[in-house]
């Protein structure tokens, strides 16, 4: 017979470090459960412990073989770690992510290591409020490294990956149009290139395409490192790992770490009262409104000024 567990039961667990409980978490973060209120507000007192390190870049350059490194060396130096493999798109299929769980089979027997794919499905406000929920729930779980791996560089991977403490942006010889890449933002968020594939012919071009696009761009406090990697022969991981402590130290000693994670928090409130503000709204649009709007009897402007006075009245006691 199974036995019910309470959000305060599942919360304890947790922070015990109980791989099942970790597991039930996130599912209900995947799901869009009624508890995470309840199980938020127990677990928040407890995060801002872990260190958490993103990794994106288009599919095929070797972010999850980059990963499992990271992985071993983390392991190596006594950290413990998480890993979330995030598929913003498809709730259903396997994929890449299939594929991640084969690549650390190495570390699936180690009680150090949690490993964990995760999609959408239920969850009302998308990747970009299901991704820090359970970072969270990673964090209070005791986990000294968390990555989040993202299958892809759209917007939804972009805005992933850089909800982290270091964003690892990975490419690899022969990475392609450099416009296109930075349409997608992925520059931008860069806190260090990794040029994957190092082994082959072309690393070193690649390695001068990005040096020629930071030239070119602004002056900032922290100028992404470049770092060389193979994970055939395992080059440059212990660069890589320093590199991450390098920005780790910077942003500890200039408060940046700090203002960063304050800044993550505000916007994903923000976020989350947008979302109820516009799933309030439609709910209460009566045909009236629309259908003066659709005559353009009034104009967009008015239709939400109205909308938005009748959010107030509904929050008014006695409403």
């Amino acid at each position: 017979m199974s036995v019910i567990m309470t959000g305060k039961d599942l919360a304890a667990r947790i922070l015990g470090g109980d791989r099942r409980a970790v597991a039930r978490a996130i599912s209900k973060v995947e799901d869009g459960s009624p508890d995470l209120p309840g199980l938020s507000e127990a677990l928040y007192p407890h995060t801002g412990r872990a260190y958490t390190v993103g990794l994106t870049g288009s599919p095929g350059v070797g972010k999850s073989s980059l990963g499992e490194q990271l992985v071993r060396a983390a392991r190596s130096r006594d950290k413990t770690v998480a890993v979330l493999a995030i598929d913003p798109t498809s709730p259903f299929t396997g994929g890449a992510l299939l594929g991640d769980r084969l690549r650390m089979q190495a570390h699936a027997t180690d009680p150090g290591v949690f490993i964990r794919s995760m999609a959408t499905r239920g969850h009302l406000g998308g990747m970009a409020l299901a991704a820090p929920e359970a970072l969270r729930v990673l964090d209070a779980s005791g986990k000294d490294l968390i990555m989040v791996e993202t299958v892809g560089v759209g917007q939804a991977e972009v805005e992933v990956a850089s909800a982290t403490d270091t964003t690892l942006v990975v490419v690899s010889p022969g990475w392609g149009d450099a416009v296109q890449v930075s349409k997608a933002g992925i520059l931008e968020i860069a806190d260090v290139f990794v040029v994957n594939k190092a082994d082959k012919d072309g690393a070193g071009d690649a390695v001068r395409d990005l040096r020629n696009m930071l030239r070119m761009g602004p002056k900032l406090g922290w100028t992404p490192p470049i770092v060389k990697t193979s994970t055939v022969n395992g080059e440059g991981i212990d660069e890589l790992w320093e590199a991450i402590e390098a920005h780790r130290t910077h942003q500890e000693s200039t408060g940046e770490l700090e203002a960063r994670r304050r800044r993550r928090v505000v916007e994903e409130v923000r976020s989350m009262v947008a979302f109820h503000l516009r799933e309030r709204a439609a709910s209460i649009a009566d045909g009236g409104l629309l259908e003066d709007l659709a005559e353009h009897r009034i104009d967009p402007y008015r239709a939400a000024d109205i909308l938005l006075k009748q959010l107030i009245d509904a929050d008014r006691p006695g409403a």
